[in-house]
């Protein structure tokens, strides 16, 4: 269980107007990371019920690996409507599974042989996944890439969740609705954009910072200065469920494998617009896309 790429949070169904999908940030990102044959596991917590035999069944299905001890709680489950241009919105239940994620034994050794981990807000709605959260990050060795994809959903969020996220990542992932909140909620009002990005890849000693700009684009912006931009390719979208998660799989792995920054940044936008034009969270990748980051 060396080098580890590990997904840490909700783990859930999206039940979406076609059917469910088992979804969840960290179970993608770790699913989209391991298209390129890394070894990577989804950790989070599940019910005793039939849904959690469902989730069980459908990450061997899709050959992820997992960490997911049984506690009292349901499954988790977001309710998905889609609008006409395929955009989602999101209902999620509380108090459920994932809320309540415990910093066990096998978890912590998990931490300790970590090589990158994925993260976001919404999973610390709850504090005893929080703290989990918290006790991994900790855990972890000194050179793991440690990546904060906040994910804003409903009002699952704080300032000082967020504030210790921000310092707790080297690399932070955020959307340009995402920056909005943030912007307003850190006072960042007289900045533009980029300034805003510039000024927390400082203020946070990030290595990264990745904006992403839905059709208008995505951004990296590095500790040395660096500003990477990249167009959004047009292609016909089935829905977009997913597609951000794929990006940060896709942007980690290629790091990773040693690729520079704008080559991973290029590779992650040619993966997520992939995965836009399929249905669901985890479609499998062709392999002229797997070669590029290999």
């Amino acid at each position: 269980m060396k080098n580890l790429i590990i997904g840490l949070g909700e783990a859930l169904w999206d039940m979406l107007p076609e059917g469910k999908k088992l979804g969840g940030a960290p179970a993608n990102f770790a699913y989209h990371a391991g298209q390129f044959g890394l070894d990577t596991m989804a950790i989070s917590a599940l019910g005793e019920d039939k849904l959690a035999e469902e989730t069980i069944e459908a990450l061997e299905k899709n050959g992820l690996k997992y960490l997911m001890p049984r506690v009292p709680y349901a499954t988790g489950t977001v309710q998905v409507t889609l609008s006409g241009e395929g955009i989602p919105t999101y209902e999620i239940k509380e108090n459920v599974a994932w809320d309540n994620i415990p910093f066990s034994d096998e978890i912590k050794e998990a931490a300790k042989n970590c090589r990158a981990v994925c993260f976001g807000s919404l999973a610390q709605r709850n504090i005893v996944t929080r703290q989990t959260i918290q006790k991994f990050l900790d855990a972890t060795p000194k050179d793991c890439i440690k990546i904060c994809d906040i994910n804003l959903r409903q009002h699952f969020f704080s300032k000082e969740i967020l504030e210790d996220s921000f310092k707790r990542c080297n690399i932070l992932k955020i959307n340009d609705e995402e920056l909005v909140v943030v912007t307003r909620m850190f006072g960042y009002q007289e900045l533009d954009d980029a300034k805003i990005c510039e000024k927390m890849v400082k203020e946070y000693n990030l290595q990264m910072l990745v904006l992403t700009c839905g059709t208008n684009g995505s951004h990296v912006f590095t500790a040395d200065g660096k500003h990477s931009f990249q167009p959004t390719p047009k292609v016909e979208v089935a829905d977009t469920v997913g597609a951000g998660d794929s990006f940060t799989g896709s942007f980690c792995a290629a790091i990773l494998n040693g690729k520079p920054v704008e080559e991973a940044h290029r590779i992650a936008v040619e993966v997520s617009a992939y995965v836009c034009t399929q249905n669901g969270a985890m479609p499998k990748y062709p392999a002229e896309l797997v070669a590029k980051v290999k």
